[in-house]
């Protein structure tokens, strides 16, 4: 089935048949009017503060050296620029104490001594990392649960030697009483 040509000045990219009348110039005016000039002024669209210039405004004056009105103070702050370009942001520095902590309390398993010096170091590191932003905040808390568990089956595997040989010296006591 085929279609009739179509009418005006638009072609149908699939119709083959000649075009009754040339194209229309899209840079010429449609009907004798002149064609508007752009706008010389400032940009129309750029955005505006309804609330500048009202009354009791107190940033209403405030401009920096440049002219520039003054930022938002309540605006949020936005990200900043990539330290290295092509791979995204810099790796945050971890706290070295965090480090030394987390060791510590894991060599205490074997030495039993190290625990709770690494709990503490723990504690210490947690306080830099909050002070300094740093990294290692998982690490610092790590190192003081594992530390104060050691630690607490240190104290529960002295107390357990010392009822141990408590009740050796008294079994062995009693006994020795009696073969007299």
């Amino acid at each position: 089935m085929s279609y009739p040509p179509p009418s005006g000045g638009w072609q149908d990219p699939a119709w083959s048949g000649q075009q009754s009348t040339p194209p229309a110039d899209p840079t010429l005016p449609v009907s004798g009017q002149p064609i508007p000039t752009q706008p010389t002024g400032g940009d129309p669209y750029a955005p505006t503060n309804p609330y500048a210039g009202a009354p009791g405004d107190p940033y209403a004056g405030l401009k920096h050296a440049s002219g520039q009105p003054a930022p938002d103070p309540y605006a949020a702050a936005g990200y900043p620029p990539p330290a290295y370009p092509g791979y995204g942001y810099a790796p945050q520095r971890t706290n070295s104490m965090a480090i030394v902590a987390l060791v510590l309390s894991l060599v205490g398993i074997a030495s039993c001594i190290t625990a709770p010096i690494g709990a503490i170091l723990g504690h210490v590191a947690q306080k830099q990392i909050r002070q300094t932003g740093e990294g290692g905040e998982g690490m610092a808390k790590a190192a003081i649960i594992v530390g104060w568990i050691l630690t607490g089956l240190l104290v529960l595997l002295i107390a357990f030697y010392v009822v141990v040989i408590i009740f050796a010296i008294a079994s062995e006591g009693g006994s020795s009483s009696s073969s007299f």
